[in-house]
């Protein structure tokens, strides 16, 4: 059997952060883990930037309301699902996710809990567990099954190396330069290619 593991942000939807910068007008919370490998160091920072600037879950959560899934994604997942069983392991929170997994036709995901106190202030991030994207693959793995894993982050490149076969997809350049173990793609298109050459099954298009 084999299970296929996606990465969220920056995979199937847009960079929930990014587009929280863009309408608030803060430019230090457009970093995300493109460009701070350190997971606690980058929400340490958010943190602090959202109880500076006096902003809660509310504010966020009404961004990610506009969102809407990347262009070609909810049509590449119903491809991946009707060949492989698909798991979504983002870093990505509860509290911000079910918008957009309504519209991705509610994949299973694995994430985050926040911490969000009486006046909707976000206090804290709970982690589902230490390296957690890695560590789903390593249980998918003594569960017998084959992994193929996509991510474009350096937050994902623990699950690309534990996989069976790792992908990177939208990644950034630096993150390409820095993996070149990885096959780095940027459509939909190739993507479904790379999953054909990487199954050990006969599938078509």
């Amino acid at each position: 059997m084999e299970i296929a593991c996606l990465d969220l942000e920056g995979v199937l939807v847009p960079e929930i952060w990014i587009k929280f910068a863009e309408k608030t007008g803060i430019p230090e919370l457009r970093a995300t883990t493109r460009d701070i490998p350190n997971y606690d160091e980058l929400m340490t920072m958010r943190l602090g930037i959202l109880a500076k600037h006096g902003l809660g879950l509310q504010q966020i959560q009404e961004v990610i309301a506009t969102l809407r899934p990347l262009d070609g994604a909810a049509e590449f997942l119903d491809w991946l699902r009707a060949r492989f069983q698909v798991v979504i392991l983002s870093d990505t929170f509860y509290e911000f996710a079910g918008p957009l997994m309504a519209q991705l036709g509610y994949p299973t995901l694995l994430c985050h809990k926040l911490t969000v106190d009486e006046k909707g202030m976000v206090t804290n991030y709970n982690l589902r567990q230490v390296n957690p994207k890695r560590q789903a693959v390593c249980a998918f793995k003594t569960l017998y099954y084959r992994t193929i894993a996509v991510g474009d982050s350096y937050n994902d490149t623990t699950m690309l190396a534990e996989a069976d076969v790792g992908i990177l997809f939208h990644a950034p350049d630096n993150v390409i330069a820095q993996f070149p173990q990885f096959p780095a793609v940027h459509t939909y298109a190739d993507l479904k290619q790379e999953f054909l050459k990487s199954s050990l099954r006969e599938l078509s298009l």
